[in-house]
């Protein structure tokens, strides 16, 4: 069986892809993740998730490589990362009440062909009208300071939602499951098989 490389550090994503129960090694890609002028959240996380695979194709010259990438908005403006407690409170006070839109993109690149087909998910997450003193409690319990949006739905963050409509709940959490798999099968990487 062909090696299998998933273009992340990211423990999220890696243990996500632990549930197909294929082997894989991890790696860190290292693009620069800086959104271009005007590119929209769904642009840049489509060209990011196949720079990831790209940017590793060297480096295992017969695997097939898996990037993703995921970026958020709201009302057209990219919603990113907290880093930072501060940044994370002003992020969920930013989207309550309103709407945010993620953008998650797996590719799936062969590196002998050059081959990289991918899909994008797109989720929709309606967050209630938070108070302040609720969203200083969340980020106090459960700091996402590495997630876009500053929540993690697998945790207490659901707790911040009216709804969430996906056509695939892993796609919220980072990689779409189902856009994987259905990829892998195409280069004969089949789960069950």
């Amino acid at each position: 069986m062909r090696s299998l490389v998933l273009c992340s550090t990211s423990r999220y994503r890696r243990e996500l892809l632990e549930r197909l129960r294929l082997p894989f090694v991890c790696a860190a890609p290292e693009i620069d993740e800086t959104p271009l002028a005007g590119e929209s959240a769904a642009a840049l996380s489509e060209r990011l998730a196949q720079a990831k695979a790209i940017a590793l194709a060297n480096r295992f010259p017969d695997a097939i490589l898996i990037g993703s990438d995921q970026a958020a908005s709201c009302d057209g403006r990219i919603i990113g990362k907290a880093g930072d407690i501060a940044t994370a409170i002003s992020q969920l006070a930013s989207v309550s009440g309103r709407e945010v839109i993620f953008h998650t993109t797996v590719a799936v690149l062969d590196a002998r062909s050059d081959r990289c087909p991918w899909l994008r998910d797109d989720t929709i997450v309606r967050f209630r009208t938070l108070s302040h003193a609720e969203i200083a409690t969340y980020v106090q319990h459960e700091p996402a300071l590495d997630c876009a949006g500053s929540f993690k739905c697998e945790g207490l963050g659901i707790t911040l939602f009216d709804a969430i409509e996906s056509r695939d709940p892993t796609a919220l959490i980072g990689l779409p499951l189902i856009a994987t798999a259905r990829l892998l099968r195409g280069f004969g990487l089949d789960p069950l098989g």
